[in-house]
């Protein structure tokens, strides 16, 4: 059996030592001049508080779960085909709240990076 190496197509080809442009000249570019370091800086920091305010908001709901149970002492008592509704709350509740911080912060995320585009006159 002989072994196959697949790669992607080669685009834009030049001259043997010549550089293709392409978006990673035009990243260079961007972040060489001074309006296009404010605009990396601008995105790092648009990223980040994306992600602290996702990481804070699903940490707060996380927290909510048993201070429900604290707040309503006769809900941990009951349960549901002889599981603890506690349980419940924390293993199939949960699930969802992860599956839309993740969505959101991806969504999100995806929009900074857009606009990041846009103004650096990026493809």
């Amino acid at each position: 059996m002989t072994r196959v190496r697949v790669t992607a197509p080669h685009t834009g080809q030049g001259l043997p030592g010549q550089r293709a442009a392409g978006p990673v000249e035009s990243r260079e570019t961007a972040q060489d001049s001074d309006v296009g370091q404010v605009f990396v800086r601008s995105l790092i920091r648009s990223q980040l508080r994306l992600a602290l305010v996702v990481a804070a908001g699903f940490l707060l709901i996380l927290a909510a779960f048993p201070l429900l149970l604290v707040l309503a002492p006769g809900l941990a008592e009951t349960g549901i085909a002889g599981v603890p509704f506690g349980w419940l709350l924390l293993g199939v509740g949960i699930y969802p709240v992860i599956g839309l911080s993740a969505w959101l912060y991806v969504r999100t995320a995806a929009r900074n990076e857009a606009r990041y585009r846009d103004l650096a006159g990026e493809q």
